[in-house]
């Protein structure tokens, strides 16, 4: 497992299977919090770089999304640690079994009951922020996707999102993807936030991404979405 730090609170860890897969730990007051879990095979390695960067112990698992390598570890690292996880309430019921994901005949479960807790929402639709991160609902992916800003260091962990390659804005993998034409509009948030830092799960890091955001609309408008 390749561990990078991005930014002065975020490290990037980053493993393969076929493509890229990459989590985020995430530094603060507290300690530090995990933005997703990858597959099954990181967890030892997830929780070895929590101890060798030293910024504290772990307090608080987020998820962008349900999808299995995005919660692969999970079952380990709650094995040794006792934290809370938090999804999109819009998610929970597909990741827990209850519903089938868009574009899948059969509900598969990723994530057992009552592991995940809803994320608070307030009276302005805003989502509860943690340890620095403001959350932001990107449906399209997935019913419940969610992009994490970090406000201090302006670096938004986008899931998936988007894929990239060589720096550049790509679309999230089709195959995976509920409703694409959803997915582009969320894109939009790049616009809104104007991070410095982009992270995808697949892929590598983009910078000043909404500079990109024009290209990336018209490209997939005209390729019909």
């Amino acid at each position: 497992m390749k561990v990078e730090q991005i930014s002065e609170h975020i490290w990037s860890l980053k493993t393969w299977m076929i493509i890229p897969i990459h989590v985020w730990i995430v530094a603060d007051e507290n300690g530090v919090t995990l933005v997703d879990a990858g597959i099954s095979s990181m967890a030892k390695g997830i929780l070895k770089s929590i101890e060798k960067i030293q910024r504290g112990p772990l307090h608080t698992i987020l998820l962008t999304h349900g999808h299995s390598d995005h919660v692969g570890a999970l079952k380990t690292i709650l094995k040794e640690k006792n934290v809370p996880v938090y999804a999109h309430p819009i998610e929970i019921p597909y990741m827990e079994g209850e519903l089938p994901y868009p574009r899948r005949k059969k509900a598969a479960q990723s994530v057992n009951r009552g592991i995940t807790k809803a994320l608070s929402i307030d009276d302005q639709g805003n989502l509860q922020s943690f340890a620095g991160l403001r959350p932001y609902h990107t449906p399209g992916h997935s019913p419940g996707h969610v992009a994490y800003y970090h406000v201090e260091d302006e670096v938004l962990l986008a899931g998936d999102l988007f894929t990239s390659k060589k720096g550049q804005l790509q679309k999230p993998m089709s195959m995976f993807t509920a409703d694409m034409k959803e997915a582009v509009n969320s894109s939009r948030i790049i616009d809104q936030l104007q991070p410095k830092r982009l992270e995808v799960c697949h892929g590598n890091s983009v910078l000043q991404p909404a500079s990109q955001l024009k290209r990336y609309i018209q490209e997939m408008s005209q390729n019909s979405i």
